[in-house]
């Protein structure tokens, strides 16, 4: 069976700082398509590209020393595509304690070396926390067909 799961754990830089002080949300938003990226390549076992991201969230701050957290998990399979929930965490290296920082659905398609989309090994839920999140992406990916109606006007041009 594939892997669904994939974490990554690191330390925050002092090159990941913003104006803020605190990590950039742009470095977090590189490391989340790592993870998901290594997730879905791991999951098809084929190369995997980005073909939506929805809804990040950034819940508080990562501070610069702080081990930071991803983790990574098919959610929903389509025929080519792979729905990945991340989730970022930040924690004192002296303590258990961790906190979410980030979360988000990231959408990653195989494809082949012409960028043809292949097909990728289906996920079927086993718990019921794997039920609820497999209807969580389908609710979002409703959502999204919204979305990409209210945006058609201003990407086409």
């Amino acid at each position: 069976m594939p892997k669904r799961h994939v974490q990554f754990s690191f330390l925050a830089e002092p090159t990941d700082v913003n104006f803020g002080g605190k990590v950039h949300g742009g470095a977090a938003m590189k490391w989340i398509d790592q993870v998901s990226y290594a997730c879905a390549s791991a999951w098809s076992g084929e190369y995997s590209i980005t073909v939506y991201v929805g809804g990040i969230r950034f819940l508080a701050p990562i501070k610069i020393g702080d081990l930071v957290e991803l983790e990574a998990k098919v959610i929903y399979t389509g025929t080519s595509s792979m729905h990945i929930a991340v989730d970022v965490y930040a924690k004192k290296i002296k303590t258990d304690e961790r906190t979410k920082t980030t979360h988000c659905i990231i959408v990653f398609v195989a494809v082949d070396q012409d960028n043809k989309p292949l097909k990728v090994p289906k996920w079927v839920p086993e718990t019921k926390e794997d039920i609820v999140l497999e209807k969580y992406a389908i609710n979002l990916m409703k959502r999204r067909k919204e979305i990409d109606e209210t945006m058609k006007p201003y990407i086409e041009n």
